[in-house]
């Protein structure tokens, strides 16, 4: 399976309080990105993430307890099994594809620099998507749609329908926001 069969819902609920998981279980997203949780309580959010039939996948920089090491993500794969990561660091992505693991790659583009970066990231890597940051930029999603041969998510600074839409017609696969008042509108 790879990320474009997984999405239904062209809205990812990106979770950053755990207040919000019960949010995202009963909105219509499908895919659940976590960016909160510590290794006490990951365990809990994931079982009842995928009860409710959400895949997700772990942010691990935000993972409070989490390092950014082979055997963090061997433990990831083995006890956790989520769908896959989420991570700025591009030297994680060959160790979660040895474990099975779907690898999304977080790239801030600020500038031109940055842009080439992240072009240079993928074809090197080969993560299975990447997401991009901030979202609101139709131009720059169109662009990297001509670039690079990857599912783009776009995220942050996501707030209203009209954002959403701008991004997905410019070519984005689907939007990842954290306000939970957009993730039950469903494309």
């Amino acid at each position: 399976m790879n990320i474009v069969d997984l999405v239904q819902s062209q809205v990812i609920a990106s979770v950053k309080e755990e207040d919000d998981i019960e949010k995202a279980i009963n909105s219509t997203s499908n895919i659940v990105f976590l960016l909160t949780g510590n290794l006490l309580n990951m365990t809990e959010h994931l079982h009842r993430l995928k009860c409710a039939q959400k895949s997700v996948f772990i942010h691990i920089d935000f993972i409070e307890g989490l390092s950014n090491t082979k055997s963090a993500i061997k433990y990831i794969a083995k006890k956790w099994k989520p769908a896959g990561i989420i991570t700025t660091k591009s030297s994680l992505i060959k160790f979660a594809k040895e474990e099975k693991l779907m690898v999304i790659q977080r790239m801030f583009l600020i500038d031109h620099t940055a842009l080439k970066k992240g072009i240079s990231i993928c074809e090197t890597f080969a993560p299975d998507a990447i997401e991009v940051l901030p979202g609101l930029m139709p131009n720059i999603i169109d662009h990297l749609t001509h670039r690079i041969n990857l599912p783009i998510i776009a995220g942050g600074l996501i707030s209203s329908k009209e954002d959403i839409v701008k991004g997905l017609e410019a070519g984005a696969l689907a939007m990842s926001t954290g306000d939970p008042g957009l993730w039950n509108f469903d494309i």
